[in-house]
């Protein structure tokens, strides 16, 4: 299992309805997620500075292929055009990531 844990910037503006809108995620997009083998998913949001922090366990074997798998599906592509407006990635982003990816520097069970 490898923890990850990602950011990225929300539009103020789009707070409500981004919350709105992750409180009943379509059961395919969840379906996909647990498919590509993510579990223990969550976000968090900090305000004021509207940032979003995401945190999940990945199970799989191949996470690259996991996640071209979850790019590829249509319905996760469908949710993906109603968040992307509303959220704001870092400048610092690597190169191809929307939410930039972060570093696991400390963990204890």
């Amino acid at each position: 299992m490898r923890r990850m844990g990602s950011i990225l910037g929300i539009k103020p503006e789009a707070i409500a309805e981004y919350k709105r809108i992750h409180a009943d995620v379509w059961p395919e997009v969840l379906a996909t997620i647990a498919a590509c083998g993510i579990r223990n998913y969550t976000i968090f949001l900090k305000e004021p500075e509207n940032l979003l922090f995401a945190y999940f366990e990945y199970h799989g074997t191949d996470f690259a292929a996991d996640s071209a798998n979850m790019a590829a599906d249509p319905k996760t592509q469908e949710w993906w055009s109603i968040c992307m407006p509303m959220q704001a990635p870092l400048e610092t982003r690597k190169d191809g990531e929307w939410w930039a990816q972060m570093e696991d520097v400390f963990h204890v069970d």
